[in-house]
């Protein structure tokens, strides 16, 4: 029997564009309709209904997975990429999907609220720009920790606690993001790894369970961010043969509103890596 894994990058309710119908309401609320008490932060266009097709899939082939993976972005309202660690000259925070260039904090423009994070702010956007992926965007406050928003969605939960009890196996659940000082978007390494923080370095122990698999099944949001820096950073890590052993399933992971784009470029290079692509309805295990 092929050694199978699942990679399921963020499936939580932040990421997904969960319908008001779906949402958790105040039984209390006044009027006809109950109002939902909370709301997706960061919704991906297209990530429930991934999600919900995600779901059906656990349940269809689980049984040929040996393991599952679960990456949970993990956050405090504290953060590099949040607006409360920056400020303008007036004292303002920028307004989310700000884009903050390293000269515009080498030259004040932007600056950390915290004047002790001032020197390492502006060593971090040089480091990115330097590495030449992704500019410093600022993202409305997500994943927080112990929020409903950090929660898996819930059919996928349910899912997957479906899946543990008929495998008699734990999900591997890894966390990811907790270090203010840096984004992670990559479940494997943060953007610019902390040398103090060995959570912010490559995840070996992650690396060297995905390198006994024979085929690693990718889902997950958001496909231009998180997903695609996962998987490259993966590739990076087991090679040409073990990126052949990779399958995205393109019905599982959409990208972020806007950034389109980003997700297409990822999914081209990756199979021109070798990366392999399928519908979650189509592949056979």
């Amino acid at each position: 029997m092929k050694n199978v894994h699942l990679l399921l990058i963020d499936p939580q309710n932040d990421f997904c564009d969960i319908p008001a119908s779906a949402l958790p309401v105040d039984p209390n609320s006044i009027g006809a309709t109950p109002q939902p008490i909370v709301r997706p932060a960061l919704p991906v266009p297209g990530a429930h209904a991934d999600m919900e097709r995600l779901a059906n899939f656990i349940d269809r082939a689980g049984g040929a997975m040996r393991e599952i993976h679960v990456t949970l972005d993990t956050h405090n309202p504290i953060d590099i990429a949040h607006p409360a660690w920056w400020q303008d000259n007036q004292g303002n925070a920028p307004a989310p999907f700000t884009v903050i260039r390293a000269a515009e904090v080498r030259d004040g423009m932007w600056r950390a609220r915290d004047p002790n994070q001032q020197a390492h702010s502006v060593n971090y956007v040089n480091a990115l720009e330097a590495h030449n992926k992704y500019l410093l965007v600022i993202w409305p406050e997500h994943v927080l920790l112990g929020s409903w928003g950090h929660n898996v969605h819930a059919a996928v939960k349910d899912a997957l606690d479906r899946w543990a009890r008929r495998a008699m196996k734990l999900v591997n659940f890894v966390i990811k993001g907790t270090n203010p000082t840096t984004e992670h978007y990559s479940a494997i390494r943060a953007e610019v790894p902390d040398p103090n923080d060995p959570s912010t370095e490559l995840n070996e122990r992650l690396i060297a369970s995905l390198r006994q698999a024979d085929d690693i099944i990718i889902a997950g949001e958001a496909l231009s961010h998180c997903v695609a820096n996962t998987v490259r950073d993966l590739a990076d890590a087991v090679g040409p043969d073990g990126t052949k052993k990779l399958i995205l399933l393109t019905d599982c992971a959409s990208s972020v509103g806007g950034f389109e784009q980003l997700g297409r470029d990822f999914v081209a290079e990756m199979t021109a890596r070798g990366m392999r692509t399928s519908l979650s309805t189509d592949l056979k295990l």
